[in-house]
């Protein structure tokens, strides 16, 4: 046999140790990442960066108890756009990003654990708002703003819409009361929490359309092992009433 083939053999036996190592990346601590999405995560300064003890909120608490109960060791760091973020988990072996609505086109892009909390969606309005509206087709006929990338923004493009898109979901609620949009899609209760940390108030609901459950998304590559951990931690939690502690401290 030739050099050439020893060669070519060394290279494919180092891809494949290395494809194995990454697998088992989430075995030395798991990348955790998300965004500012108050008040299920949010970064104490307001910046759209910050790291571990920097980071507070709902699924915050949540999710660090459950690693804690789970005694799975993990990073946390906060960072924008959401795009990226969800890049970083959908690629990376030992990376999960939370909270992340679990629809059926991500199903099997991810392993899931949760559900760690609801997120209704609504149309919101202005107090003074006219527009009345009994489903969501009748909206069409509106701009309707919504947050680049999220699943809301998604879905609204599945039905037909053209929804006018902002790089953070609180620059909505400025547009509403500008005139800018008719109708603002969000999360309930994230889109009244934003709305009242940009100090708006009274805005009213004129319609809601849909309810996802939000959940810590996990690369496909974490081991089931330490899915179920992590999941069995999280029902425990649950039914010693932590998580509805956790959803007491922020509404």
């Amino acid at each position: 046999m030739s050099k050439r083939f020893f060669l070519a053999l060394f290279c494919l036996f180092g891809l494949l140790s290395g494809t194995a190592g990454a697998a088992d990346a989430a075995d030395d601590g798991i990348v955790l990442l998300t965004e500012n999405f108050p008040p299920y995560n949010m970064a104490k300064n307001g910046k759209n960066f910050a790291k571990d003890e920097n980071i507070e909120g709902i699924a915050a608490d949540i999710v660090r108890e459950t690693f804690k109960r789970a005694g799975i060791s993990y990073s946390l760091t906060l960072r924008f756009p959401w795009e990226r973020i969800y890049k970083l988990a959908l690629e990376k072996p030992g990376y999960g990003v939370f909270v992340m609505a679990r629809l059926p086109e991500r199903e099997k892009l991810f392993k899931w654990v949760g559900p760690i909390g609801p997120d209704d969606w609504v149309l919101l309005a202005k107090a003074d708002s006219p527009i009345a509206l009994s489903s969501l087709e009748q909206a069409q006929r509106y701009k309707v703003g919504a947050y680049k990338g999220d699943a809301i923004a998604e879905y609204l493009a599945q039905h037909r819409f053209s929804p006018v898109l902002a790089l953070r979901d609180q620059d909505n609620a400025k547009k509403l009361v500008d005139g800018q949009i008719d109708l603002w899609a969000s999360g309930d209760p994230a889109g009244r929490y934003l709305a009242r940390q940009e100090g708006i108030s009274g805005l009213k609901t004129i319609l809601r359309f849909n309810s996802a459950s939000l959940y810590l998304a996990l690369n496909i590559e974490v081991p089931d092992a330490v899915v179920a951990k992590l999941q069995s931690a999280l029902d425990q939690l649950r039914r010693e009433g932590v998580v509805d502690q956790a959803f007491g401290r922020y509404l």
